[in-house]
């Protein structure tokens, strides 16, 4: 048997390499995305080890700045006396924040977030471990610097170049000492480094004479816990020290975890391309037992059992299972080589080293290339085993039972029904646990559509046969009718349509929901015209405030200063607003009293807070500051919530009197004649050119806000389209399927003046009918889960409205029949060329 089924492999290479293909792409996304997270894991965990290679003993101590009893760092005192340890060949004190450097252009070279600035640390010989010089040497006055060489390449500077640098203060110019290469983490995320002289950056990110951190080396065969134990007493109690091993350890075990949820949404999306791909091979297979029918049945009746029938068809499965997975692993090791490389090209720097190949993902591909393939061949090939000798003899198929049918479509609707009620649950509840809910009810209802499928076709191509029928004639109806001949395989190949349509739909109903509602939160609460935030994330300068108010053409500005009062006991999040100024930037809704008693040392208070409080206003509250101090405040205003203010409104004024160093995250800034190019150049003039400063206007604003949306449906897309792909493929062996088993029909319909232009128009014609039934199902299905799932944000999201995207639902439709359109182009030209006496000849 295993004989026959190489032979029947053999036979079959150009059915058969289509199914080589839906494992093959399933496969390779599964082991290529075991390399490249090993891959990566590997690279960043060599890279871990490296900078904390020489790193005995690290101390670490967080400290607040707007707390004045609060230890202000780790002292240089400390720093000396950890350094004349025994044991200890040098204690280096770091201190560090963000530093930003523009080019040419006077655009900031990197993302913000990955822009750094530390200190320059030498020892007896001038040098720092840390850095490795290619031109030039370290700072060792005020107004020098050193850049790390990307960024020197970038922006195009040389040794003794001036530099303006930008940190969270106004930016300063200084002269480039030197160019360096490093493994730091920023420069590695595509940022920048800025090295200082040591009093220079205490100055700039703590104070002067104590640092952040302090990392000690040991010397030769000194042990790291004993060092630690020495350590300990010479710092704060509030510092953290650790060995260098501890702290490597752990990093790793960061990393693996930030890699974990990537692996996970790679291996769900490679998931979903495999159940797509079960519905293509299973039409393979049933397609090639029907070919082989008469052989089986007279395989039956020489003395084969059922069992080594389905085994046949089970082996042929294996073998090109593990075909499949063989191509399939080594298409993996080449999309893990892309990805790796694709990442460095959008500006991520993956540390070096060599692409990791373990035993993990070969066992994979093997296992689900192979386990797939025989998963979805077992029911054709147990359907061939039950067909009777003299059955198959005399009939190229065997017609389903009555009672094999009503037991598949009284599965299919409990399913259907049971999933549905869940996903309507899920959407009441609302919330993460609403969500869970909802995610097991889809499960439930895709699978009872799946099943169901097969029923739903009938009437639902019954409703599009008169389109058929009018302008396309006998070619028309005759696609109609062979559309619905085998509803099994019609239904299996429209499901695997279905699947990834309902999740295109589901994803761009919620888009589309969520950034519609977004958007409409943005035109109806914001005034100004710019909002100011520092790029890197971080809080803005007092100085930025008033040198914008002093710009040319502004009309109104207010800052968003985040802080935190204790009111009756109870701590509220609070914002600082220049009073006068802040109902002009933000679109307040006073539902009672007035915001102009903001200027009167008042606060405005949500309606939600106030509501749950109990506040109302004239209320006066006892308050406790951010450092301690006491006191009372009236409130003056009852305001709906919003999204760009805390719940509590304050003038700013009195929360600078109790703060060291307010945080201003947003500056909203409102022009007499509105936005132009000339005030945004204003704007930014008042602020010296600073790269560091980003200035937003409504647009910019709205897609802040909607960007990361865009951008995650972009990528689930790219990721779906494989899926797609494969039910491209399945659309592809239906229809040549239906071809082969109409060749005596298509034969006669020939003989008697069907051309053969009506006969490509007829398979076309079916596919295209396939396909949108697919699509219709996928599309309704989608826009149920969107909707389900929307509702769970409903009351977190004001604003909220469901949103269809019927231009992409239409487009959607319109790639459909596309797809039918392209996949009959090979079984249309093949039924066009029959030879008619070949094909109605009796055997």
């Amino acid at each position: 048997m295993f004989r026959t089924a190489l032979r029947n492999v053999l036979a079959h290479k150009a059915r058969l390499l289509m199914t080589v293909l839906a494992v093959m792409l399933g496969v390779a996304f599964v082991s290529g995305t075991l390399v490249f997270t090993d891959t990566l894991s590997n690279a960043f965990r060599n890279q871990s080890a490296k900078s904390y290679d020489k790193v005995a003993v690290a101390v670490t101590l967080v400290t607040n700045p707007d707390d004045p009893k609060s230890v202000p760092g780790l002292s240089q005192q400390a720093l000396t006396k950890i350094g004349q340890l025994d044991g200890v060949e040098k204690a280096t004190g770091r201190v560090s924040g963000f530093a930003g450097v523009p080019d040419k252009d006077g655009k900031l070279i990197g993302a913000g977030w990955s822009n750094k600035g530390t200190n320059f640390s030498p020892g007896k010989d001038g040098k720092d471990p840390a850095y490795d010089f290619a031109k030039g040497s370290g700072p060792v006055r005020a107004d020098q610097i050193a850049l790390d060489q990307e960024t020197a390449d970038k922006g195009g500077y040389k040794t003794g170049d001036t530099v303006r640098v930008a940190t969270n203060g106004p930016v300063k110019e200084y002269t480039l000492s030197g160019v360096f290469t490093t493994e730091d983490g920023a420069v590695n995320a595509g940022g920048s480094l800025v090295l200082f002289d040591t009093p220079v950056a205490q100055k700039l990110y703590l104070k002067a004479g104590y640092f952040q951190e302090i990392s000690v080396a040991a010397a030769k065969g000194a042990d790291a816990d004993k060092l630690l134990g020495q350590v300990k007493p010479l710092v704060p109690e509030e510092a953290d020290a650790r060995t260098g091993q501890e702290l490597a350890d752990e990093q790793a075990q960061m990393i693996e975890e930030g890699l974990g949820t990537l692996k996970q949404v790679l291996l769900g999306f490679a998931g979903i391309a495999l159940f797509v791909g079960v519905f293509l091979i299973s039409n393979t297979f049933t397609m090639l037992v029907a070919q082989r029918t008469k052989e089986l049945a007279l395989m039956r009746a020489v003395g084969a059992s059922r069992r080594q029938i389905t085994r046949s068809v089970l082996a042929e499965a294996g073998v090109v299972g593990l075909v499949a997975s063989a191509v399939g692993f080594g298409l993996g090791v080449a999309l893990a080589v892309a990805l790796r490389s694709g990442m460095s090209a959008f500006g991520m720097k993956i540390p070096g080293g060599p692409l990791v190949l373990t035993a993990t993902p070969v066992i994979a591909a093997l296992a689900v290339g192979v386990l797939i393939t025989m998963f979805a061949a077992w029911l054709p090939g147990r359907r061939a085993a039950k067909i009777p000798p003299v059955a198959a003899m005399s009939s190229v198929h065997a017609v389903a039972t009555t009672k094999s049918l009503v037991l598949r479509n009284s599965i299919g609707g409990v399913l259907t029904a049971l999933g549905a009620a869940a996903i309507v649950m899920g959407a009441g509840a609302g919330g993460e646990s609403g969500r869970m809910t909802i995610g097991a009810g889809a499960f439930l209802t895709l699978v009872g559509v799946i099943v169901l499928i097969p029923l739903l076709s009938r009437p639902v191509i019954a409703l599009v046969r008169p389109l058929l029928t009018g302008p396309f004639g006998v070619a028309g109806k005759l696609a109609g009718q062979n559309a619905v001949r085998n509803p099994r395989r019609t239904g299996a190949t429209a499901s695997a349509l279905a699947i990834g349509l309902t999740l295109v739909t589901g994803l761009s109903v919620l888009g589309a929901t969520v950034g519609t509602a977004l958007d409409k939160t943005t035109t109806d609460q914001i005034r100004a015209d710019y909002m100011v935030t520092m790029a890197s994330g971080e809080g803005l300068d007092k100085t930025a405030l008033t040198a914008l108010e002093k710009a040319p053409g502004v009309s109104a500005v207010s800052p968003q200063q985040a802080g935190y009062l204790e009111l009756k006991g109870d701590f509220a999040s609070a914002s600082g607003v220049t009073p006068g100024a802040i109902e002009k930037v933000i679109n307040l809704d006073v539902r009672s009293g007035s915001l102009a008693s903001l200027a009167e040392g008042k606060i405005a208070v949500a309606d939600k807070t106030a509501e749950k409080k109990g506040w109302k206003v004239g209320d006066s509250l006892p308050v406790k500051f951010s450092d301690d101090k006491t006191g009372k405040l009236t409130v003056g205003a009852i305001v709906k919530d919003s999204e760009f203010v805390s719940p509590v409104l304050i003038d700013a004024k009195i929360l600078d009197a109790h703060d060291v160093r307010p945080y201003i995250p947003q500056i909203f800034v409102k022009m007499e004649s509105g936005e132009s190019a000339a005030n945004e150049k204003a704007l930014i003039t008042s602020l010296g050119d600073n790269p560091a400063i980003t200035f937003l206007d409504k647009k910019d604003i709205k897609d802040t806000f909607g960007g990361a949306i865009n951008m995650m449906l972009n990528i689930m897309y790219g990721l779906l389209a494989m899926a797609l792909l494969i039910a491209v493929l399945g659309v592809v062996n239906t229809l040549a399927m239906s071809v082969f088993e109409r060749q005596q029909e298509i034969g006669m319909l020939r003989a008697i003046g069907l051309d053969r232009r009506r006969v490509k128009r007829m398979v076309r014609l079916e596919a295209v009918v396939i396909s949108l039934f697919g699509a219709v199902v996928g599309i309704g299905l989608g826009a149920f889960l969107g909707w389900a799932i929307g509702q769970t944000f409903k009351n977190s999201l004001p604003g909220y409205a469901l949103v269809l995207p019927w231009d992409t639902i239409g487009i959607c439709l319109l790639l459909a029949g596309l797809v039918g359109v392209l996949a009959a182009m090979w079984p249309a030209r093949s039924a066009a060329k029959l030879n008619m006496l070949s094909a109605i000849k009796t055997e």
